[in-house]
């Protein structure tokens, strides 16, 4: 009876006398927010309902999270907390004037929500209004705000402070991001040496320590530094700013950040990031030639002009109506600036069966064992954010315009359509200092980035990412002996070349390469872009042929040789997802893509690329490992960088791999691969190089090349502790182990998932073994292989990935996905049914496996 009052908008209203006694009770839970706190009032934890509802928002006055009408039952009976501001926005439609013009009718005087209005709704005829009731469960009595003088100070007060709350996603906004940057006072004016310094594209290292991540190259003098120590253990030794203070030289840009649109500028006299209109020049300087990307008179960038706007419009399908779609599976993703890779990605992820079952399938099982904040819970967020997707909840069709004037006069909400991933992009990118941020990023890393935390927070017995992974076996072979090896690895997408050299239209190419200088020399506009064509069959071949490895050490000589590697599937996965590998850097530092038109199949047939494991004749290259070198001097071995990047680029840590190129004595970085596989599960394998005494690199060049630890288990103290607290022992390891040992974190991971408190133990030793049969294979100790789910390599094209822009750190992307036996275009909210789908131009390709 009480609820039914509550939800059909009926008040249980207490007499004004005794308000302060009723609330007496409650006093010890109502907070008011501090400076940090973080209020969601626009936003359910677990849906995507807000104060534009139909039932509005309830905010917890204590912990001061958003639940909307489905959920708010779960969160009072989970918590025992009683007193919520209900929150909710009205269409209010203008009543005539006595001269016949609309006068409002309000209830209260002002909005105090931070919501978008609605652009569709005629600002003639209707207007918002914004009210706010205070609630009491379990009884459901409203108290109607404001109430001053009745209310007991520290509720007023409290209330008060939420409403004038800030989004915690304040730092999400991209408005406010990008104004928040002002001009440096020294950028006109600013002092470069004629030092003659120049900076190559790429092997970048502090000139003080090595460092080769967070790297600021000083705009006065070139030095290339390292930036600041975090708490998160990233960054750098701060010689940037060390530099600073002895020079005085106040700005440095921030390597690996430089594109045609600028680059991170930051000041050390005004301590912030801060604009430089003149970066273009002061780069130039240093070699870095970003002249060719000076802003025209009319504001386009000369290569703007025509290739880009010509790419942007195919990939977009522009100038073709496009019918707009609606319902289950074809709700669109809110733009939070720049977010459009993470909108591509997660669009193409939850059209796959298996993550719909593991997310939208056990959604309330999910929701029931969140932990008491689900907004710092990946599986929560997952799962909200698939329903909100699927659900159709928030992809209705417009109402037809009879509708609408009755629709409003019951002041029922007008439709929002698409969801705002906001509370998801902060979770999944908190962090990480690239995904946290507002620039555009790489969509390839991003899904591999998400692949990971699907890895580490399980949600059942079968983990939804098995079906994109796949094993990959490599063939290595020594030249002069013809000996070889055979090795296993692990990976989840399948990275193809492209073939520019048999691009079909080369004499096309040709000619309008002349054009273009000529149109470039003489500061024409450039003529109509030819974009090479190249055979899919071209590009799978390159992929299948062998590679030279570089500085290849021959077990069977004992000393480097000239070897080959090839790479073939010793597994098929469920879901075959394959990179186009576009992006390069050219030698003049401007970011390129390869911009060109690829037959990509609708069906695919690799099962020629099966791996067939050691062939009769063959011979196996000797299992010995070369001598490790240790200098009496730690800082004598000089570390080839080439080996280096050549590890880092198969996906492994920058520091783990230097490391492994150090203790293998630079022989080859196909060593050093064998390293980093024996000791990659080591809980300081992405640790930085310290070496502070002879003994300590003999330590650790000793283990180099010995047997392999199969349990890789915690600190007996660190379990020990868990136990303590009254947690099972297998728990505990499991815990630790899924957060790299760290204490803290292990405690919070399992508050996190309190489900597998009531397993068994053989139910945990069952799970805690399938957690480490990847690391097993890895290593080749392990008479298990990770989760696959092998079969035949014959697949059916079913979504693709399209970038548009010179870079991966600019330009925009959009999904194409098939459904329901036609192809739909995923463009951020917008989403319609495809006319001409661009399958030539995509980047990442999504393949199912066809039932044999």
């Amino acid at each position: 009876m009480q609820r039914a009052a509550l939800f059909s908008g009926g008040d249980a209203q207490m007499a004004a006398g005794d308000l302060g006694e009723l609330l007496v009770p409650y006093m010890p839970t109502i907070r008011v927010p501090k400076s940090g706190d973080r209020v969601y009032k626009t936003e359910c934890a677990f849906s995507y309902d807000s104060p534009d509802s139909e039932g509005g928002l309830y905010v917890c006055m204590n912990t001061f999270l958003g639940f909307g009408r489905e959920h708010i039952e779960r969160h009072y009976r989970k918590t025992g907390q009683c007193v919520y501001l209900h929150l909710k926005r009205h269409v209010i439609e203008k009543v005539p004037g006595a001269s016949g013009g609309a006068l409002p009718k309000r209830r209260n005087a002002k909005l105090f929500l931070d919501l978008e209005t609605n652009s569709d709704l005629n600002s003639d005829d209707f207007e918002y209004e914004d009210e706010a009731k205070l609630v009491l469960f379990p009884d459901h009595y409203e108290i109607s705000l404001p109430n001053i003088e009745e209310l007991p100070a520290l509720v007023t007060i409290a209330c008060d402070a939420l409403l004038s709350a800030k989004s915690p996603y304040r730092k999400q906004d991209p408005d406010s991001w990008e104004e928040e940057l002002q001009a440096s006072k020294h950028a006109k004016t600013l002092v470069q040496l004629d030092n003659g310094v120049r900076i190559p594209p790429s092997g970048w290292k502090c000139s003080k320590c090595d460092l080769r991540e967070n790297l600021w190259l000083n705009l006065t003098d070139g030095s290339v530094l390292c930036g600041k120590w975090f708490f998160d253990g990233s960054g750098g030794n701060g010689h940037a700013t060390e530099h600073y203070k002895e020079t005085g030289y106040p700005l440095a840009v921030k390597l690996g950040t430089i594109t045609p649109d600028g680059a991170d500028v930051y000041s050390f006299d005004e301590e912030e990031p801060v604009l430089d209109p003149h970066i273009a020049k002061h780069l130039a300087h240093f070699g870095i030639d970003m002249l060719q990307m000076q802003v025209t008179e009319n504001g386009l960038r000369d290569n703007d002009i025509k290739p880009r706007v010509s790419e942007w419009e195919v990939i977009q399908e522009a100038g073709v109506k496009l019918k707009p779609m609606y319902g289950p599976g074809y709700t669109g993703m809110k733009n939070l600036g720049n977010s459009c890779y993470l909108n591509a990605v997660m669009q193409a992820i939850f059209s796959i069966p298996e993550f719909q079952r593991a997310y939208v399938g056990s959604l309330p099982r999910i929701f029931d064992y969140s932990p008491l904040d689900p907004t710092q819970d990946f599986n929560t967020q997952m799962a909200k954010l698939g329903h909100g997707l699927l659900s159709g909840q928030y992809s209705k069709p417009p109402m037809k315009s009879e509708l609408i004037e009755q629709v409003m006069k019951e002041e029922h909400k007008l439709q929002h359509n698409g969801i705002s991933p906001q509370m998801f992009k902060a979770f999944i990118s908190k962090g990480h200092p690239e995904f946290s941020s507002n620039r555009q990023q790489d969509a390839q890393e991003f899904f591999l980035h998400l692949i990971n935390l699907v890895e580490r927070n399980p949600v059942g017995s079968e983990n939804p990412s098995d079906v994109f992974r796949f094993l990959v076996e490599e063939r290595t072979q020594c030249c002069q002996s013809r000996k070889v090896r055979y090795t296993e690895r692990v990976d989840y997408i399948m990275q193809l070349p492209v073939a520019m050299e048999a691009a079909t239209n080369k004499d096309e190419l040709i000619a309008y390469e002349l054009k273009r200088q000529e149109a470039e020399a003489a500061r024409r506009p450039p003529p109509e872009l030819v974009r090479a064509k190249i055979p899919f069959s071209a590009c799978l071949q390159a992929f299948s042929e062998p590679n030279n490895v570089e500085d290849f050490w021959s077990s069977a000589l004992q000393a480097k040789s000239a070897g080959v590697k090839t790479s073939r599937f010793a597994s098929f996965p469920e879901y075959l997802v394959v990179q186009i590998k576009k992006f390069t850097f050219g030698l003049d530092w401007i970011p390129k893509k390869l911009d060109v038109s690829i037959d990509m199949p609708d069906f695919l047939d690799i099962n020629h690329l099966r791996a067939r494991g050691l062939q009769p004749g063959e011979e196996e290259l000797p299992d010995i490992g070369p001598p490790v070198i240790i200098p009496n001097d730690p800082k004598a071995l000089d570390i080839d960088e080439s080996s280096v990047m050549q590890l880092a680029e198969m996906g492994f840590p920058l520091e783990a791999c230097r490391k492994a190129v150090y203790y293998t004595g630079n022989l080859s970085a196909e060593v050093a691969f064998n390293w980093i596989i024996a000791h990659m599960e080591e809980p300081d394998f992405a640790e930085p190089l310290v070496i502070s005494a002879f003994g300590e690199v003999a330590s650790s060049g000793a283990a180099v090349f010995g047997a392999v630890g199969l349990d890789n288990q915690p600190p007996e103290e660190m379990v020990a502790i868990i136990i303590s607290m009254g947690f099972q022992r297998n728990l505990a390891i499991r815990a630790l182990k899924a957060t790299n040992n760290n204490l803290e974190r292990a405690l919070e991971w399992i508050f996190s998932h309190p489900e597998l408190e009531e397993e068994s133990e053989p139910a945990l030793d069952m799970m805690d073994t399938e957690n480490n049969v990847n690391a097993n294979i890895l290593a080749g100790t392990g008479s298990e292989g990770p989760r696959i789910k092998d079969g035949s390599g014959r697949y059916e094209l079913f979504g693709f990935i399209s970038h548009m822009g010179t870079s991966t750190m600019s330009g925009h992307y959009v999904c194409h996905l098939k459904k329901e036996g036609r192809w739909v275009i995923y463009n951020d909210l917008r989403v319609c049914a495809s006319e001409r789908p661009p399958k030539d131009l995509g980047y990442i390709y999504f393949y199912h496996r066809i039932p044999s």
